[in-house]
Parts: C-alpha cells; structure tokens; sequence
C-alpha cells in the first residue's frame, strides 16, 4: 500500500482529497503546517491558524487517519515574509502564496513527507498532472483543472519536475460545487466552511499592519497625472520589443500634487482603497510608486493609460520552466497564453528569447503590470513556465 501524506488546511479542499485517497486504497496521513502565530496583524474570522487545525484534527478523526503538525515558522518568516518586506520596500509586488508553494509547502513539507517514508504527497489544488513519454523520459505536465473558475494552478506556476512527480492532486478533475457535495454526503465538519483568503497559511491580514511590522511610516506627496500626459503619446507608436516593455518615466511628468500619503512601500500598481483623497469624478488608482523619492503617482479612472501596459520582462535568472523540454533559446519566440494573477483569463501572447531576458508581449494591452508579480505562460491549458516580472 503506498502511503501518501496530505496537507490538511482545515479546509473542505484538502480533506476530501484526504478522503479520496483513503477510498482509493492508500495509506494516508494528515499534515497540518503551522507556519504563523502572530494574531495582531489577521483580521478576526478569516482562516485563524487555531481553528483550522482543529477543523483539520476533527477531519482525520473522522476518516480515521493519523494526524500531525509540522511547525515551519521559522522558516515561513526567513523565506517568505522577510522577503515580502524587502520587495515593498523596492517598491515591488510580491506574489507570497508562490514563494510559498515553492519553498514551503512543495519543498520543507515534501522533504519532511519523504523521510516518513511517504510515496507522495496530496493538496486539495484545483488543478491536474499528466505523465507523458517523450524519447523515453517520463514528463510530468501541470495542468488546469475541470473547475476553470477555481483553477489553482497559476499559484504552482514554480514547481519543478522532481515535485511535480511526488504530488497528487485529488479533486483535480472536480468542481468546487462537487467537492462540497462529496463532504456533505459524508458529514464532514467543513463541509459549508468558506474558502481561506489571504496569505498563503496566514489568512487575510492587515497589509498595511503586516508591513509596518519592518517598514516605517513616511510622509509623501501623491501626485495626481493627467490620462492626456505627453508621457503617453509618447509611447503609443512604439513598435520595438525593447520599447514595449518599459515603465513609462513619471520623474519629469508635469502632474499635480494632491495630498500625502504614508509611505511609498505601502502601494502597489492597481491599487484603488487606502488612497484616501476625495474630490474627484472618478475613483483614484496607483499608477507608479517612487519609493526611492516616496512618492505615488495616481490616475482618474480605471482605464487611465498609466495602468496599462503592452508588455513586460524576465531577468534571465527569473526565467523557470516546468517543461525544459519546451524551453527557447536564444532568439526564438512561442506564442502562449498568460496570466499575471490568479483567476485572470488567459491571454494571448509571444514569448521572445533575448540574450539577458525574456521578452513577453500581449495581443491587448494588460492593466496594472507590476514588478515582483509572477507571469506564467500556458500551451493548450498547460502551464509550462513562469518567471517574475521584472
């Protein structure tokens, strides 16, 4: 019988799959990973740590498994939350719940499963894996899952070959509407429980809490630039790969300055609550974040030009491909499809190889293009690369 270790969250997602495994004849164990005890920065009712482990001891009860918990904070705070701190304070937007998938959950987690002597690992990802032959090497492809609304598979956009071989994703080929009434038909406790938000392992925090934890409050100026800015015109004819992917340069814009704000660090490209200022017909968005010079730069309306962008790149050692096979080289391009958050529709676009950096270039222009986000690219609903914008 070979045994599988499932990540119990507490959640409804990874406990059927603890169930389906258990049906299907393997050994399970449920792993619960504490990887955060710090209340003062969560917002009440929001996937507190205490609950949802004993949602998840309750759950391993019920399906008569064993039941542990591996307490990874020390590392969570090193590997992922001090990095969070240091890519705001660049001024940059952190995708923490892929770091995390990464370093914590598919690496620490798969590690601590391998020497319990576990076959593999199972999570409750909406997501799928195939195994294909090509030249007589077994290749393993990250798929999306049947619930395209729930896909998950964006947030493992990091994965490598090796982990990709030691997981099993269950309910891969289910919809959520299907995974509830596989609890429910076996009165699992969180069976009607909502899905966790947040920070991977943390829940919904208090952003501005949660950094002000390393970085310090610092009074700014907000300057408001206007959508008919020259800065704009500038760039609308520019056909260049090299052109295409550049932030436009707000330094010498001629905008209006508006009010303050409390620090830089403490905004992302997009963003549209926590600006504050009022007066305006429509809603104020970040366009640009100057945190050398703590200033932020906003625009009137979501389809201000400042947010978007036609394209973007990856730093040569950013780049990661799940399937090397299909890796370009130097000067050669693929027409994929990608995504830059979680839930986003896949949207077409060309990869282009350059010598330092990956070109990425959409067929429609992209709203709120940050650095530090990750892009991951798909052929044929298959995720075979991601890196992080640069």
């Amino acid at each position: 019988m070979e045994r599988v270790i499932v990540g119990l969250s507490g959640g409804v997602d990874s406990s059927v799959a603890a169930y389906l495994l258990k049906k299907n004849g393997y050994e399970v164990i449920g792993i619960f990973m504490k990887n955060w005890h710090d209340s003062s920065i969560t917002i009440s009712d929001n996937c507190p740590w205490i609950d949802d482990r004993n949602d998840a001891m309750i759950v391993a009860e019920k399906l008569g498994i064993p039941f542990h918990t591996l307490d990874f904070s020390k590392e969570y705070k090193t590997k992922i939350v001090d990095y969070m701190h240091s890519e705001y304070k660049r001024g940059r937007t952190p995708n923490p719940d892929i770091l995390c998938n990464k370093e914590i959950k598919f690496d620490l987690f798969l590690k601590a499963a391998l020497n319990l002597n576990a076959e593999y690992i199972a999570t409750g990802h909406y997501c799928k894996k195939e195994e294909i032959k090509i030249d007589g090497n077994l290749i393993y492809r990250l798929l999306i899952g049947k619930d395209k609304i729930k896909d998950q598979s964006y947030f493992l956009s990091q994965l490598n070959q090796f982990q990709l071989s030691k997981i099993k994703f269950p309910i891969g080929d289910l919809k959520k509407s299907e995974v509830r009434q596989i609890a429910r038909k076996i009165n699992l406790i969180n069976a009607e429980k909502k899905d966790s938000q947040g920070l991977c392992f943390i829940g919904k925090v208090k952003l501005p809490e949660f950094l002000k934890k390393k970085l310090n409050p610092i009074r700014g100026k907000v300057i408001k630039v206007d959508k008919s800015a020259e800065i704009f015109n500038n760039l609308k004819n520019k056909k260049k790969l090299e052109e295409l992917v550049k932030e436009y340069n707000y330094s010498n814009c001629k905008g209006k300055v508006i009010g303050e704000h409390n620090g830089a660090h403490f905004y992302t490209i997009g963003q549209r609550k926590g600006i504050n200022i009022g007066g305006f017909i429509k809603p104020l968005y970040v366009i640009f974040t100057d945190t050398l010079k703590n200033i932020i730069y906003v625009g009137e309306g979501e389809n201000h030009p400042g947010l978007y962008r036609k394209g973007l790149k990856v730093i040569k050692s950013d780049i990661h491909w799940i399937r090397e096979d299909l890796k370009i080289k130097f000067n050669q391009n693929l027409k994929v499809e990608s995504r830059i958050r979680h839930r986003q529709k896949l949207q077409k676009s060309t990869l282009y190889m350059k010598e330092n950096e990956l070109i990425v270039i959409f067929n429609d222009p992209q709203k709120a293009i940050a650095s530090g986000q990750f892009i991951a690219w798909y052929v044929n609903n298959e995720l075979i690369g991601s890196g992080k914008i640069f």
